[in-house]
């Protein structure tokens, strides 16, 4: 049957299930009085119709009740079997009353008497409109859940890490105190790897918990700690039939970004590789480190011309074709069935946001590579020079150390010792305030925030109203601000994040210690 199509109407396709060609043509008349654009498929028995929902994805059906062969009852359970939400209309002549609720009742939308058609074109009208409702409802409750799933996750990651800190916090300090003993090179070896192991699970707890909670952040990046949190983030998503290799030219390399985003955008890009290759290939991610000139730049582009990290994903599968490769990254363009078609944009705009810019290469029959260009300027090392230990070594100031957890305590104190602090241990705000009472005020307090019976803010109050006024170093979990409403305000205050590493805990305590007797903030 030929299309119907009034100008300026959405064409609605309609499956139009009749065994008699003049009542069809009766039926279409009445949408066609009503300006309603439509394409049609007409059939009468069940093989054609099951095809017709396979291939046409009609937007309503119209059915009559009886055919030779075939009903409008077991079209609308087929119906219902793959579909919920499409509507089907009974348009017939003998439909009784109690056919017509027992219809209702098993998911027709309405029904129409033949013999009184006037209402078909509203009817239709209105379905149409319901249906596209109920999907919309669905489509946000389905968010919703997905809101709440990831608002669970981002809870449950961040209890957690708070106690995967506790656990690592001994293996940063403890590694480190092995280090020392250069005399015995087994328990060198032994503590760089106790202190290289805590600090790979702190970078990855760090990185995890940006990635659950979508923190947006700038920070210091390095790159080896990327990629260790993005091969854990992979790991279950690669097939068998593909190879994933990660070639990381320095690891060690630092720069200011956000591990969120570009986790983000790494996933993207490798996830669309892997979705490219059903059949198995290569999946290669490698980083290298380039000059760029002007005349890299596209005149959309602002030249930024110096050192770049350059992040490759490169694949063997089938390539995309040039009509593909000339609208990816628009908005909602996708080759998928299923997608919104902005991966590649976002991934786009995460390059451009940490001031880079982004190429893809890309032919039929010879893969895909997607490069990532990120500025260099802000190149940081954490390691240490010549002589910074030196620096680091006490002179016999007295530190009084308050955390509840014994084994941390332990080591922090015993951290303190071997660098020439005198370093008093109380694992309670009380023990403290005894300890001042019996030993008189420190040269420096550190206290850690999150301790249940006595606080670290009300420890610290009760320590200033024993006369102490000299630096704190108060240990917090990452991102969290203690209240600090109920004290006078501290001119020596020093936050630091935990687990902390001896060389962090070191340099805050010389910061502090320098800043006090130079009466500087």
């Amino acid at each position: 049957m030929p299309n119907r199509q009034q100008r300026n109407m959405p064409t609605v396709r309609i499956l139009q299930v009749e065994d008699s060609e003049l009542d069809a043509e009766l039926v279409l008349a009445e949408l066609d009085a009503d300006a309603i654009a439509y394409e049609v498929r007409l059939v009468d028995d069940e093989e054609r119709y099951l095809a017709a929902l396979e291939e046409f994805h009609p937007d309503i059906v119209l059915s009559d009740l009886s055919m030779p062969g075939f009903s409008g009852m077991r079209a609308l359970e087929l119906l219902r079997q793959r579909d919920e939400d499409t509507p089907f209309i009974f348009v017939s002549a003998t439909l009784g009353e109690e056919a017509a609720i027992g219809a209702l009742r098993n998911g027709a939308t309405d029904y129409i008497l033949k013999q009184n058609p006037a209402r078909l074109a509203s009817a239709v009208r209105r379905a149409l409109d319901e249906a596209e409702a109920h999907r919309a409802n669905r489509r946000a409750e389905s968010e919703l859940i997905r809101a709440q799933r990831f608002e669970s996750l981002a809870m449950l990651a961040g209890g957690l890490s708070h106690d995967l800190r506790n656990l690592l916090q001994p293996l940063l300090l403890a590694g480190d105190s092995l280090q020392d003993y250069q005399d015995d090179p087994r328990l060198a070896r032994l503590g760089k790897l106790v202190r290289d192991c805590g600090r790979r699970g702190l970078d990855m707890v760090h990185s995890m918990l940006s990635f659950a909670r979508g923190a947006r952040r700038a920070e210091q990046v390095k790159l080896g700690t990327l990629f260790s949190a993005f091969d854990l983030l992979m790991q279950g998503s690669v097939p068998r039939s593909v190879a994933m290799e990660l070639v990381i030219d320095d690891p060690e390399l630092s720069f200011e970004g956000n591990h969120t985003e570009l986790q983000q955008c790494l996933l993207n890009l490798c996830l669309n590789a892997i979705q490219a290759m059903p059949d198995g290939g290569k999946l290669h991610i490698e980083t290298s480190q380039t000059t760029l000139d002007d005349d890299f730049f596209l005149p959309e582009e602002q030249p930024r011309n110096g050192r770049y990290l350059c992040i490759s994903v490169k694949d063997d599968g089938p390539g995309m074709e040039p009509a593909v490769l000339e609208h990816m990254f628009e908005p909602f363009f996708t080759t998928k069935e299923t997608g919104t078609g902005l991966g590649l944009l976002s991934c786009k705009r995460i390059v451009g946001s940490h001031g880079g810019v982004m190429r893809v290469e890309s032919e039929p029959g010879r893969g895909t590579r997607f490069d990532l260009y990120i500025p260099l300027e802000e190149v940081v090392s954490d390691a240490l020079g010549a002589g910074d230990d030196d620096e680091l070594e006490g002179a016999a100031e007295r530190v009084l150390v308050v955390v509840e957890e014994a084994g941390q305590l332990s080591l922090l104190a015993d951290t303190l010792d071997a660098y020439g602090y005198q370093a008093h241990a109380s694992q309670s705000g009380t023990a403290a305030l005894q300890w001042i009472e019996a030993g008189g005020l420190p040269d420096l307090v550190v206290l850690d925030a999150d301790m249940n019976l006595f606080t670290g803010v009300r420890t610290l109050s009760a320590l200033i109203d024993q006369g102490y006024a000299g630096p704190v170093i108060l240990l917090t979990r990452p991102g969290a601000v203690p209240d600090m409403q109920e004290l006078p305000p501290l001119q020596h205050l020093h936050l630091v994040e935990k687990p902390v590493t001896t060389q962090v805990l070191l340099r805050s305590l010389r910061k502090a210690l320098n800043a006090a007797s130079s009466g500087t903030a």
